[in-house]
């Protein structure tokens, strides 16, 4: 039951900061915004504050921010709008400076339609929600490097007869770049070995205060079954200040945004198994063991531990929901930019045709991953 309740609360929180973004900056930019969502299929709790609905759904995954006339044709929008007002009179009145709206079920409704809006207002609102989600991900990265410490990329450990030995590295060197790259955290060494294994790596690296190079190509570990290059980094310590200490998240984002991408990279040039890729039921699975695992420590280390979780999953979803995908905000902002530079919007039907496409293909994959958890789980 613990887990379950984490894994609610975990991904209750980034849709809650992701819708949010798209429900504040709708708000902001006088869009009318008709229903706003925790959760899908039927309504649990609901109440009504001014033209939006604010709902608590049964299902605890997913959620929606339901602007006025979002995913319809404007011509048909305006039709539908009208049918139960005075025989599709107008609808577009004005009362001082606030525009009443007439949705389609016949509610009075005041601010505008999503179409209605500027290119920029629409670009910020669809833009806000994988931002918030990226906000989201730096808070609990803050979080978790204020408990749990910082690992920079200091040397720990050199074993004998290593590469890594070989190159001349000690205990104490901190690494500063690879292949010319500025690296901060240890995890970033690691990464570059396990994405790239057994290529030549060029270092650079501090030793007091003088700065050196040398190359290190990982040599394969038939033990580990991996290529290594022969060195341990140590345990995290306490950041010295609030500085350090959003210094380190803001590394720690970067770090996964790279992972994000060079995994992708991989699952597209097919580098990785099934066995590598989790979807919600695999998530929850994850979240379950390390609640488990986690506990015996006492609940702050929980909660941390579920922060850290947070700080990954917020981070990706924001990442993957900005790929030029269609139905994703990525592919949403795609038209909104060809809009903007073509000064006139692409053909509403055509756009919709490609969104539902791009749906059909979402949800074929969302029931492939849902079957990949259910076989990893067996």
């Amino acid at each position: 039951m613990l887990s379950l309740l984490a894994a609610i609360l975990v991904f209750g929180l980034i849709i809650l900061f992701h819708e949010f973004g798209h429900f504040l900056f709708a708000k902001l930019g006088g869009i009318c915004v008709l229903e706003f969502s925790l959760g899908m299929g039927p309504r649990l709790l609901s109440f009504k504050r001014g033209d939006t609905r604010y709902s608590l759904k049964l299902l605890p995954f997913g959620g929606s921010c339901m602007m006025l006339g979002e995913d319809e044709d404007p011509e048909d929008f305006e039709e539908k709008a009208g049918k139960d007002i005075r025989k599709k009179r107008e609808m577009l009145l004005h009362e001082g400076e606030t525009p009443i709206r007439y949705a389609p079920d016949g509610t009075p409704v005041r601010g505008l339609a999503f179409h209605e809006a500027s290119v920029f207002t629409r670009f910020l609102t669809i833009a806000a929600g994988p931002v918030f989600n990226f906000i989201l991900a730096l808070v609990c990265g803050i979080a978790v490097v204020a408990y749990a410490g910082c690992q920079p990329p200091e040397i720990f450990k050199v074993q004998e007869g290593s590469p890594a030995a070989e190159a001349s590295l000690q205990p104490g060197d901190v690494i500063t770049r690879i292949n010319g790259k500025k690296v901060h955290l240890y995890q970033e060494v690691a990464m570059q070995n396990t994405f790239h294994p057994g290529e030549t790596m060029n270092l650079e690296y501090k030793r007091g205060e003088q700065l050196h190079k040398t190359t290190v190509t990982p040599a394969y570990s038939e033990a580990e079954g991996s290529y290594l290059m022969g060195i341990a980094g140590g345990i995290p310590r306490a950041p010295r200040s609030l500085f350090e200490t959003v210094q380190y998240s803001v590394y720690e984002f970067r770090y996964l945004v790279n992972l994000t991408f060079q995994s992708l990279k991989m699952l597209v040039t097919g580098q990785v198994s099934r066995k590598d890729v989790a979807g919600p039921v695999g998530i929850v699975v994850m979240i379950d063991r390390t609640v488990e695992e986690s506990s015996s420590y006492g609940i702050m280390t929980v909660l941390i531990t579920l922060a850290n979780m947070c700080l990954v999953l917020s981070a990706n979803l924001g990442i993957m929901n900005l790929l030029p995908i269609p139905a994703l905000d990525g592919g949403r902002l795609v038209f909104i930019l060809i809009e903007a530079v073509r000064g006139k919007p692409v053909d509403p039907e055509k756009e919709g045709m490609i969104h539902m496409a791009g749906m059909a293909v979402l949800m074929v994959l969302m029931v492939v991953i849902l079957f990949n958890d259910i076989a990893n789980l067996l």
